[in-house]
């Protein structure tokens, strides 16, 4: 069993005051509420946008950034599924949200995804407790790259409180390969580089397919010193029992060194999808229209990859 001391920084934080964007008439169409977004980038006050800019350039050792004090607008209550309809009339918080998504990149959505709308409601759902999904909430959300067997896996992950967790229990959690790695042996590591592991494909994603492992990859990929990382503790396997000790070493080290935010109104948490792995911990949701609330949006660096298999800016890859 792997021990450390090592700990694990907190996401670098910024606390903003208000915006001078025209947030409560945003478009209805999704894609010119995105060019909006876009065009309302420049009204970012200078620190925010300046963080956002030097996050996508060279990124932050947590893999991580937090940003306190945006507005979310009025709200009602929280819905009893991401899809249900809400007697929300104003659009701050999506527009919130993609302004500082399309400063970080191209916002998209998952056909798999709830359809593939580009900003999802994520809330706990009575019957998902106990799964390994973001509507669950009595179980401990595993480490996991978002989509780690997408072709067209998002860069960044972007989220939104809108309602947080009234006993303060639910925490995001991250652990970053810029920290973990210290803790892998240099033997453990150079097993990581090697194409020796796969990943099932997210049952959501199979259109009621049966499941399957897709080609072997790396975990780790890129500057040796600074790699990138790509794991699920749940839907990934070593090809060998070598590539299986390696890829547990990982998970022990990812539980071992961590870190975690309590996600309150007005923060928006940005994850380096290439960088961090997250997860969630426990909560106990009542069900009763003022559980925890978040709102998210996936970013990819480029619209071109992925144009052969998305619609508008849905991506819609078969597997």
């Amino acid at each position: 069993m792997l021990s450390t001391t090592l700990l694990h920084p907190l996401p670098r934080t910024l606390d903003v005051g208000d915006l001078d964007i025209d947030l409560g008439h945003a478009p209805v169409d999704w894609d010119r509420a995105v060019s909006a977004a876009g065009h309302a980038g420049r009204f970012l006050p200078g620190g925010l946008h300046d963080a956002l800019v030097d996050f996508t350039d060279s990124g932050e050792v947590s893999g991580a950034l937090l940003i306190r004090g945006l507005p979310v607008g009025e709200l009602p209550l929280t819905p009893q599924t991401p899809t249900s309809a809400t007697s929300k009339f104003d659009r701050i918080s999506e527009m919130v949200l993609l302004t500082i998504a399309r400063r970080l990149g191209q916002p998209v959505g998952y056909e798999p995804e709830l359809g593939g709308e580009l900003v999802q409601n994520i809330l706990p759902v009575q019957g998902t407790e106990a799964r390994q999904i973001s509507t669950s909430s009595k179980v401990e959300l595993m480490f996991h790259t978002e989509a780690a067997f997408h072709p067209h896996r998002p860069r960044y992950l972007v989220l939104l409180c809108l309602r947080g967790d009234r006993d303060g229990i639910a925490r995001t959690t991250l652990s970053s390969i810029r920290v973990v790695s210290e803790l892998l042996p240099a033997a453990v590591r150079n097993v990581l580089f090697e194409p020796r592991f796969r990943t099932a494909v997210d049952e959501s994603y199979l259109h009621g397919a049966e499941s399957y492992l897709g080609e072997p990859v790396a975990v780790l990929s890129g500057d040796p010193v600074n790699p990138t990382m790509v794991f699920d503790a749940d839907l990934m396997v070593g090809v060998d029992i070598v590539a299986e000790a390696a890829l547990r070493a990982l998970g022990e080290a990812t539980a071992a060194c961590h870190t975690g935010v309590v996600l309150t109104a007005g923060d928006v948490l940005v994850i380096d999808n290439n960088c961090a792995v997250h997860g969630r911990t426990p909560f106990a949701p009542r069900f009763d229209g003022r559980d925890r609330w978040l709102q998210r949006t996936f970013v990819v660096a480029d619209l071109a990859p992925s144009a052969a298999e998305r619609i508008g800016r849905v991506i819609n890859t078969r597997f």
